[in-house]
């Protein structure tokens, strides 16, 4: 069995687990470097139940791509069942990594032709802590921008997903997400 059809085969076992009381969930992962460290943070809504888990750390490391990694493996552990998530992160490294490279690196047992040379891919240690947690959520990733003062809302009531900015840093617009956004990610 080739590479290919063992990841065929591992979404369409998650796809045939994913029914329409599948819950929803919108992850939220931002990491900060500083001079001694880093932080990583997220932040977990359940779009059906209006609840959300928050959840924080800090490293000795200050690589921000490795903490915004670690956030998304972080949130995704945290889910108590098998779920559909979409995933709101301003690292273009994660998005990236979604996008075009887990499929390839699963395949290739996480490493990549570098210089005709195959290397280890950089943090496989946590992409591969993600391809394990693909094996039951479906993850869609979204780049999306966002003000990490906008995850700390003093009202309890207002929800991270009703601040959210996304465009150039200079041309920030805030949006609420419509439940029609919220239905096409579910569907």
């Amino acid at each position: 069995m080739s590479g290919t059809e063992r990841i065929y085969r591992s979404s369409r076992r998650t796809e045939s687990r994913m029914n329409e009381s599948t819950p929803l969930y919108l992850l939220f992962c931002e990491s900060t470097e500083g001079p001694y460290g880093g932080s990583w943070r997220f932040v977990l809504e359940c779009v059906d139940q209006q609840e959300r888990l928050v959840a924080s750390g800090e490293e000795a490391w200050r690589d921000r791509d490795r903490l915004a990694l670690l956030s998304v493996v972080r949130g995704l552990e945290a889910l108590p069942e098998p779920s559909r998530v979409t995933l709101l992160t301003p690292s273009r490294y994660v998005s990236r990594g979604f996008r075009y490279g887990l499929a390839v690196w699963r395949e290739s047992g996480f490493r990549w032709e570098r210089f005709g040379r195959l290397a280890p891919v950089r943090d496989a240690d946590l992409w591969q802590r993600i391809a394990q947690a693909m094996q039951f959520h479906r993850v869609d990733c979204r780049p999306w921008r966002f003000e990490a003062a906008d995850l700390d809302h003093e009202d309890d009531n207002k929800m991270p997903s009703e601040s959210l900015h996304f465009g150039s840093r200079r041309n920030r617009r805030t949006i609420r997400i419509e439940e029609q956004e919220l239905a096409a990610a579910a569907g």
